[in-house]
């Protein structure tokens, strides 16, 4: 029979010795670009995240992309945005995993909305994640870069997406994690991520939700439309802006770290790391995708999943 106390005891201890061994307490600043070498010796392998800065110092994007730029290039071009009516896409609403409502737009209206977001119902955020930089954004893609050179060498491989955020304040991404190494560019104003290290994975709950999407009504209401072809989602059911301790009392034992990535920083945003996002009215965002290594660090954090699974 398996001994539930004895089992948490062990993954408390892997959370503390992880802090002790190898995580830091806050996350580090380079002040340039490492080498490759550098890079995955120091933060890919032993999975660490930290800011860069001066990375992007020759993106033309820093000094062109605004408003006005966007209205000229591309102002008449059709993006798709997400509209949710509380900021709040891919994440749990009313006991539900709720899905933001597409919404296919030209920029310029995207642009209007996002100065005026009072004149209409609903949060709007450019953030379709399936390189969307490379698919919608083309006339763009030449103000930054295709790739990330350093950590293109440093990861063996090209980015499998490259992605183009920005969007009103309101908009929060929910904590979740990703099976990819990420390299997360400011581009104007800030996002402030709350990051919880995979060690910390047993304190972090998850419940079972069932699946819907938002949708306004012709009567400017926002629904939830049932999605049932989706199925069951598992998802992270605390909200760290908010935490139910009461509920969920093993969030106590997590140690998240937060930090503000400002315009022209870079964030190394590791693979399996749990993370909530927020944002500065405006920012402007872009994110390289690298597909992580299912290597022993994979097998071990699955190991740790079930384990949990088997003392709820």
């Amino acid at each position: 029979m398996v001994d539930a106390r004895v089992i948490r005891q062990h993954l408390d201890n892997l959370a503390t010795e992880a802090r002790e061994l190898y995580l830091d307490s806050v996350v580090r600043e380079l002040e340039g670009p490492p080498s490759p070498l550098q890079f995955y010796r120091e933060y890919v392998a032993p999975n660490k995240p930290v800011i860069i800065n001066n990375a992007l110092n020759h993106w033309t994007a820093l000094n062109k992309w605004n408003a006005d730029y966007f209205r000229k290039k591309i102002g008449d071009k059709e993006v798709t945005v997400a509209v949710t009516p509380n900021g709040y896409a891919d994440a749990i609403t009313d006991g539900t995993f709720v899905q933001p409502e597409q919404r296919v737009m030209t920029m310029n209206k995207f642009l209007d909305i996002l100065d005026d977001p009072q004149s209409t119902n609903g949060v709007f955020y450019i953030q379709k994640q399936n390189s969307n930089l490379t698919d919608e954004f083309t006339e763009i893609l030449d103000d930054v870069e295709p790739h990330i050179d350093w950590g293109s060498e440093a990861f063996g491989k090209k980015p499998d997406a490259v992605n183009f955020w920005m969007g009103d304040s309101r908009a929060v991404t929910s904590t979740h994690r990703d099976h990819y190494e990420n390299l997360y560019c400011v581009v104007k104003g800030s996002k402030t991520f709350i990051l919880t290290p995979p060690t910390d994975q047993p304190f972090v709950p998850y419940e079972t939700y069932k699946c819907g999407v938002f949708r306004e009504t012709d009567e400017g209401q926002f629904v939830i439309d049932e999605d049932p072809d989706t199925g069951q989602v598992p998802w992270v059911a605390v909200d760290p802006l908010r935490p139910d301790i009461k509920k969920y009392p093993q969030y106590k034992r997590a140690r998240p770290l937060e930090v503000t990535v400002e315009a022209g920083q870079m964030l190394y945003l590791p693979s399996l790391w749990f993370h909530h996002v927020q944002q500065s009215h405006g920012c402007i965002a872009v994110n390289y995708w690298y597909d992580m290594e299912f290597d022993i660090k994979y097998n071990y954090y699955k190991f740790v999943e079930g384990l949990v699974e088997v003392i709820k």
